[in-house]
């Protein structure tokens, strides 16, 4: 400690020493708070700190930073002492850089205070609330204090004082912390998820050098502090401005410009934020609105096995054709306020209880959103900042839909088929939209009726540009699990898996949204046109992590496009661009709806499974608006047009900010929603086994509301362990981009096989399971003529022993050969086993006729679970070398249009040591009198019975029906 330089007792001054100690002095304590812990830790627990819930020494052998400050002493209690000795120089030090970096009229400086304030007491939180003492809270906490690492880390870099030194340790600090998060996370899954051994030891060696690195982020003030002396006088200036370095203020300022993308280059203003968040949520309710549409439209042919005529609403997006009448162009761009607020009828929509008015409702939400941006984005082209502006507030807008789908298990909170019954935000969504309305179209439009147009490049060939580009970005990137979807073929898991990794796609998305702006003039070469089209060829033909690895290049490449072909669309005639676009996308959207329904419509067997076709059209027309955009730049001069986009970007800081805060926000709930792995069945202590079969009609009950909430209910009340869903695939425009799978797992604690993906053309079959699936294989069965029929083949680890479930839906009842032929490939598929197994099906066949003893036959080797159950057509369980001790079926109340039908087995436990075995064997050969046994409910034990509250006229409309009560059966 230095003596103090000022002696004069009449200024106060007693003593004094240089600032620079408060971060050496917080350093030093912080680390030897961790590392204290590490050294007893090790020496006092050495093997119960490295044991996880998986593994123990040696496989595991360096503990994690949770495990060294957790629970036990004494170790937690030397942590937690030197850790509340370092609270008083990290407040020191927040205030200190406060001081040095605050300047008269600036907000950043404060902003980056609030958040190292919140951040030390986030890091007190979780450090004195374990995971023991409340692992919620302990959770929130830790990830609030990562979250807050975020602004205060760019916050010291874009603040730094002129110190080249300080500058550069920051900025290799910051990126290798960042850094780390990555390999991080991915030890973190194998351990979590793939439970692969030695993982966690690797993942403890990433996250001891995020605490190394964090602390030696904030020790770097000390070559800023020794600025000052405490009482504190600034003897160098520095707080002020000046440069002490020997590299000059300009080159500084740059590098910093560079370190922090510009973000914080400008000064920040409120209204602008507030600007930019509103033309943001516009943006976000354009995509809801019109993601709404499918889904809303889909009910009809649904319920009506057919085109029904109400596919016509589809045809809503193409209102911008009518800015072609002058007068009618004239009135809307200068009444954009009106039309954007009449768009807001879309989210109204959700009041209606008629399907039919709230789809007429929801068509005109579309046709007004359609047309009102058409004409802001024509009327703001005549000013590239502005215009640019809007640009990123719709992609942007995309992709916060996208989190908001993620957040709500693939549901929109604002879609008219959501209510506060199904966990929609409906009313929040619509009051948010209105005052988002009123600030988007607070400044007058730019230009009016008579058009001033770019007459370098084609309207048709934007057109073109326009109606591939929004196809894409509507049927991928809508909702971040499609592509992941996509490449999806079971277990063991080889690839991305929706609920872990979906934040890849958000992120590519974010990267192409830079790219789009900060190289404009890359991103519109052939070269990287090409690139996207790999990416679609992977996305296309390969599964796994090549196949999303092209899924990631192609979101990245149509978020990046998206600003200079719609820059270019907004600056020719809109009715060509917009309205010509449109229609193009509508045609594109009806496309990837017959490659599936190709069996039920016009022209459907020509197109049938091309999915490919759909990919190369959907490639080919955004190619011919990059064609157009290289033609109008060699024609204009990129020069003069890349430095009129350059001059007023200021707005970019504030999106910029907004992506950062919509991948904090979707980095959260993607925490929350990470898999525990951990699920246990309903009736262990008696082995039992209890699986259900249910078409669930795409998650649309028969009053148009999101069916997942009500589904999940009947599931969890009829306790079932393992439940075959048919009519699942979703992921589709018509369908909304949905995943019911995904909600009824997470809330329900079970592992999922989605089954086929949407580029397997089926509509979907899908299995949920609290036991462990070792494998699974995805089938499509012989349909050479009607629709396929999709099959899951897993195995299942029950209670130890190996079981193989099956889930299988059959084709149509007109095409007679198709059902045949898939029999005889399912009883093959089913003989082949010799395990324990159970077939969850939809077989379009009479009892112990036709098809029917195919399944159930010698070949197959399966049983039915009550073949005097007359009354049966399509839902069927089959099983074979399992005890079945019970049956029933129950009433689907509103939620669809089939019952969902449930049977227990008993797993007999395997022999061990030579002992034991006998159950198991009687399970493959008692004889059929014996084994379809029926005795009365009192005679089963009690955890075998099925749950009396579906008795007489049960709950919410569901009941025991046909048989007015459960069968059981006991040999």
């Amino acid at each position: 400690m230095a003596a103090s330089r000022y002696k004069d007792k009449d200024a106060g001054v007693v003593i004094s020493f240089g600032g620079q100690w408060v971060s050496w002095s917080h350093t030093a304590v912080a680390y030897l708070a961790f590392l204290s812990a590490l050294f007893v830790g090790s020496a006092l627990h050495y093997k119960k700190i490295v044991q996880n819930e998986w593994y123990g020494y040696p496989d595991e052998w360096f503990p994690s930073v949770s495990a060294t400050i957790g629970d036990r002493y004494p170790e937690r209690s030397i942590f937690m002492i030197f850790i509340a000795i370092t609270s008083g120089p990290r407040f020191a030090l927040v205030g200190l850089f406060y001081l040095l970096t605050a300047k008269p009229g600036r907000t950043l400086p404060k902003a980056v205070a609030i958040s190292g304030l919140v951040r030390t007491l986030t890091c007190g939180g979780w450090t004195y609330i374990t995971s023991t003492d409340d692992h919620d809270w302990h959770d929130i906490l830790m990830i609030s204090y990562i979250v807050f690492t975020i602004p205060w880390t760019t916050g010291c870099i874009a603040l730094s004082p002129p110190n080249a030194k300080a500058i550069k340790y920051r900025k290799y600090l910051a990126s290798a912390f960042f850094g780390t998060l990555v390999p991080l996370v991915y030890f973190f899954i194998h351990h979590k998820v793939h439970r692969v051994a030695g993982a966690y030891t690797i993942y403890a060696f990433f996250e001891w050098a995020l605490i190394l690195l964090d602390v030696a982020f904030d020790a770097v003030t000390a070559l800023d502090f020794d600025t000052f002396e405490v009482v504190v006088r600034d003897v160098k200036g520095a707080s002020k401005g000046a440069n002490t370095s020997s590299v000059p203020t300009a080159v500084l300022e740059k590098e910093k410009e560079k370190a922090t993308a510009g973000v914080f280059s400008a000064g920040f203003r409120w209204g602008e934020a507030l600007d930019i968040a509103a033309d943001v949520y516009h943006g976000f309710v354009f995509w809801s609105v019109l993601t709404s549409l499918g889904v809303v439209v889909w009910y009809f042919p649904l319920w009506h096995m057919g085109i029904s005529g109400y596919e016509a609403f589809v045809m809503s997006t193409v209102t911008p054709a009518l800015l072609a009448i002058r007068p009618l162009r004239f009135l809307i761009v200068k009444n954009q306020r009106v039309a954007h607020l009449l768009s807001l009828a879309g989210l109204l929509a959700y009041l209606v209880e008629e399907p039919v008015y709230r789809l007429f409702i929801v068509g005109f939400g579309v046709g007004m959103s359609c047309l009102g941006w058409a004409a802001t984005l024509y009327s703001d082209s005549v000013q590239p900042a502005r215009l640019e502006a809007r640009i990123l507030a719709w992609i942007i807008g995309l992709l916060m839909s996208s989190v908001a789908k993620f957040a709500w298990y693939t549901n929109n909170p604002i879609w008219p088929i959501m209510h506060a019954a199904n966990g929609g935000w409906n009313g929040t969504g619509l009051v948010l939209a209105v005052l988002a309305a009123l600030r988007f179209t607070r400044r007058a439009s730019l230009q009016g009726g008579n058009p001033v147009e770019d007459k370098s490049g084609s309207a048709l060939l934007s057109a073109f540009g326009i109606g591939g580009l929004f196809f894409a970005l509507h049927s991928l990137l809508s909702d971040t699990s499609t592509m992941v979807l996509w490449v999806w073929d079971g277990y063991p898991i080889r690839g991305p898996v929706s609920n872990v990794h979906a934040w890849y796609t958000i992120a590519a998305m974010t990267i192409g949204v830079v790219a789009g702006i900060s190289r404009p003039a890359l991103v519109t070469t052939w070269t990287v046109y090409g690139a996207g089209c790999l990416g679609a060829a992977l996305l296309t033909l390969y599964h796994r992590w090549v196949g999303y690895f092209g899924a990631l290049t192609l979101a990245a490449y149509l978020m990046a496009i998206s600003v200079p072909l719609i820059s270019s669309a907004s600056k020719k005639n809109p009715a060509v661009t917009f309205g010509l676009g449109f229609f193009i996308y509508n045609f594109l959207v009806l496309f990837h709806v017959w490659v599936v329904a190709y069996a039920f419509v016009p022209g459907g067997p020509l197109v049938r499974e091309h999915t490919d076709w759909i990919m190369i059209t959907t490639m080919l027309l955004i190619g011919a608006g990059v064609f157009g955009l290289i033609s109008q730049q060699a024609k204009s001069g990129r020069k003069t047009a890349d430095r009129r986009r350059a001059a007023n970007n200021h707005h970019r800081k504030y999106h910029l900010g907004t992506l950062g805060v919509l991948n904090i926000l979707f980095l959260c709930a993607n925490f929350l929603r990470f898999p525990t792995n951990d699920y246990k069945p309903h009736h262990a202590e008696d082995r039992l086994l209890t699986a259900g079969i249910w078409t669930i009609h795409f998650s649309i009950d028969n009053r148009l509301w999101s069916s997942e909430y009500r589904m999940r209910d009947l599931i969890k009340e009829m306790e079932l362990d393992v439940v075959g869903l048919l009519e699942s695939d979703l992921q589709r425009i018509i369908m909304g981009n949905r995943d019911t799978t995904q909600f009824l797992a997470e809330d329900l604690g079970m592992y999922v096989d989605y089954g086929p993906g949407p580029n397997k053309h089926t509509w979907g079959a899908a299995l949920l399971s609290k036991f462990p699936i070792l494998n699974s294989t995805h089938h499509l069965l012989p349909s050479p003529v009607g629709e396929l029929a999709p099959a899951i083949h897993a195995t299942l680890d029950v209670y130890g022993t190996a079981v193989d479930v099956f889930v299988f839906h059959s084709g149509q009842e007109e095409d007679p050969e198709d059902r045949r032929l898939q029999s005889e490939y399912l009883a093959e598929l089913m003989g082949s086993t010799p395990r324990p197994s159970i077939l969850l099906s939809y077989l379009v066949t009479k009892p112990l006729q036709g098809n029917y003893n195919t399944y159930v036959s010698s070949s197959s080797g399966m049983h039915d679970v009550d073949e005097s159950d007359w009354d049966r057509w399509c839902e069927y369980i089959l099983f074979k070398g399992l005890r079945r001790t019970g049956y029933a079926r129950v009433s689907r109340s509103t939620i669809t249009d089939t019952e969902l039908q449930v049977a227990k087995f008993v797993v007999p436990a395997p022999a061990e040591g030579g002992e034991g075995g006998e159950d198991a064997v009687a399970a493959w050969t008692a004889p059929k009198e014996l084994r379809d046994r029926r005795v009365p409910e009192h005679e089963v034990p009690e955890g075998w019975r099925f749950p009396a509250m579906f008795r007489g006229q049960g709950v919410r409309g569901h009941r025991y029906h046909v048989f007015d009560e459960p069968r059981y059966y006991r040999f």
